[in-house]
Parts: C-alpha cells; structure tokens; sequence
C-alpha cells in the first residue's frame, strides 16, 4: 500500500498560541490558553493530560468539529480558523480520519466491517469498483481483522471493533488521524495490542497520527508524548534507542519542559514541591544554564542575571526559565528516581 504523508514538506499539525474560551450562564472556562503544537509529517504523537486539561478540546478542532477563538492551526495544510463550511465537510472527509472511544460512535451496528469501510468511500466518493474492494481487504488485513470481514459490530470483540473503527478512519487516505481514547474501554492486553496496531498503521502508511489519552501507558508505545496542563503544552518525552558501552541496544526516554514563544514555560510539579518553589523564584543567567531558586531564600549563581521573578505562584503558572540549576535537578532527580529522569547534563 502506497504512502500517503509524503506530498508536505510543512508540518502536518502546527497550532500556535490556540485558545478556545466556552461561555455558559455568563461564565467564561478557557479550555486552552495559548497552546503550541507542532507535529511533523509521519509522526506519532501521544497528547496526555488529566481531565480538563484541554486535550479532548485541542482534538475537536483539529478535527474541523470546533472553531478555536484565538490563535493559529492548521493540518495538513489547511488554515482550520479560515475553513469555509463547504471546504470543512471535504477536510473531514478526505484530509482526515477520526477514531473515536466508543464503537458506537465509530461503527453502523447493521453493517459489517467491509461495509463500514465501504460506506466511508461511498460518502467521499473516493474508492470505486474493483480497487474499493481491493483496499478494504488491504486495510482489514493491515489491521489483522481480515477473517472477520462479514461479521457486524456486535459480533466482535472491543479490541476488534477498534482495530475496524481505524480501518474506517484510513478508507479515504488521510494525511493525518486522529484518535480520541481509542483503549478508553479496552483491558490493559487488548489496548497495547491496538496501540500496536495504529503503530504498524504509521509506519506502513507514513500517516501522521495523534492520539490524545489520559493513559500514561499509551506513552511506551510511542517515540514522543506532548503533556498538555491547564490548556498548554508543558513537557515533552522523546524516546529513542542506542548502544551501550557493551553493545547492548538500550530504549531511553528524556523529559524536557516546553519553552513557548515568549520564553515561558511550566515547571515539573515534583520540582515546585520539592523546592516549595511559589509566589516569586531567584533566576540567575550562567554561561549554559538559567538557574532557578526559590524567591524567599538567596541564590548561589554566580551569573549576572540573578532578580526577583515575576510575582504568580509557579505551579499554576508559567516561569520565565529555560532550565533548573544543577542543584535544583539533582534534588528533584533524587525525588524521582524511579521515573527515570533524564539528568540536566542529559537534557543540554
């Protein structure tokens, strides 16, 4: 089966500074405030986050079914805040493929799994003929469903469902696809198994492919997690594979806070506590560093830069730093050791 991310050189997501503000009985909920997001052609990208962070939101408009308020986006090179009605019903229907929790919302329940798919390329007027038929079963067999073909949703298991639920979300050759929870309901077995089977999808297809979770798990089986707090991007994990000094192949994961474009970023919250980092934090500028302490002791920089920050209480807003001291790290690394945490030393 052909690629089909490889026709844009631009990144196929890129939002900047999105905000979207709900208003209900007079009052105004800022679901996301100013996030940035930029995720290339082919990737997999997992966005985590609690609830109520702005995850679900930021996927309803990359999906063409909200507007934002502020800010930039666009997928696949379409400006989603300019998108006429016209151009937003063929943009969900060809640029991209949506995956939803529940199989109710993804599958018709009279049809069978190559009718669902079938149905999709009705719709868009893609497919026709001989070579629908051909790529419904490419696809069923990509998604190892192939044997159940003729059988209807309610004869498949959750983690079936799902893996059709994709096939029908790739009918029409999306650039990008989005999916929403898609292991909400499925056991832990079944989930890495269809978590495995939208990375076999990416890497065969080279469709770029988001996935937003409130499941930590989820980040394993991708090389990139965005964490998404009150409304923005605040860290990032990028997992890759090299050799140890025996030769030995090793995964390993690094954390870096997100810096936006104004230099603002998110402390980790195991740092504000550990350092009881609130109200105002000391910053002094060193040759490779900024350094971070808090704002009721005396800083031991020996840079120039060393004041009194911004008053706000760091752990629900934004600091004006690029990254904890050496001290400052090694204590938060002695408080998380068991997550693995990538050393400053790393992370330059």
């Amino acid at each position: 089966m052909n690629t089909v991310a490889d026709t844009l050189t631009d990144p196929h997501i890129l939002c900047n500074d999105l905000v979207r503000i709900f208003t209900a009985d007079g009052v105004e909920v800022q679901a996301l405030q100013g996030l940035n997001l930029r995720v290339g052609a082919g990737e997999m990208v997992a966005v985590v986050g609690a609830s109520g962070s702005g995850k679900s939101t930021l996927l309803t408009i990359l999906s063409g079914l909200d507007t934002a308020s502020a800010g930039s986006a666009s997928v696949a090179g379409h400006d989603l805040l300019a998108m006429r009605s016209r151009e937003r019903v063929e943009y969900r229907r060809r640029t991209v493929g949506f995956v939803w929790q529940q199989a109710s919302r993804n599958l018709l329940p009279y049809l069978t799994a190559a009718e669902n798919i079938a149905l999709a390329m009705n719709v868009a007027r893609t497919v026709r003929g001989a070579a629908r038929a051909s790529r419904i079963d490419d696809l069923l067999d990509l998604l190892q469903v192939g044997e159940f073909r003729d059988r209807r949703p309610a004869e498949l298991s959750g983690g079936q469902q799902q893996r059709v639920a994709i096939a029908v979300a790739l009918a029409n050759s999306p650039l990008v696809l989005l999916a929403d929870e898609p292991t909400g309901e499925l056991d832990e077995a079944t989930s890495a198994s269809v978590l495995e089977a939208m990375r076999s999808v990416n890497e065969e297809l080279g469709v770029t492919t988001l996935i937003v979770t409130h499941d930590p798990t989820v980040s394993g089986h991708v090389r990139r997690t965005v964490q998404i707090r009150d409304g923005r991007t605040s860290t990032e994990v990028l997992r890759s594979t090299r050799l140890d000094e025996h030769g030995g192949e090793e995964h390993v994961a690094e954390e870096f806070a997100v810096v936006d474009r104004v230099g603002r970023l998110q402390l980790p919250q195991e740092f504000v506590q550990r350092l009881d980092l609130r109200d105002r934090v000391r910053l002094a500028l060193e040759p490779d560093h900024v350094g971070v302490w808090p704002g009721t002791g005396t800083g031991t920089g020996t840079g120039s830069g060393a004041a009194d920050a911004p008053g706000g209480t760091v752990s629900e807003t934004d600091a004006a730093t690029s990254a904890p001291t050496d001290a400052a790290a090694d204590a938060a690394d002695a408080a998380t050791d068991s997550d693995d945490r990538p050393t400053t030393e790393e992370q330059r």
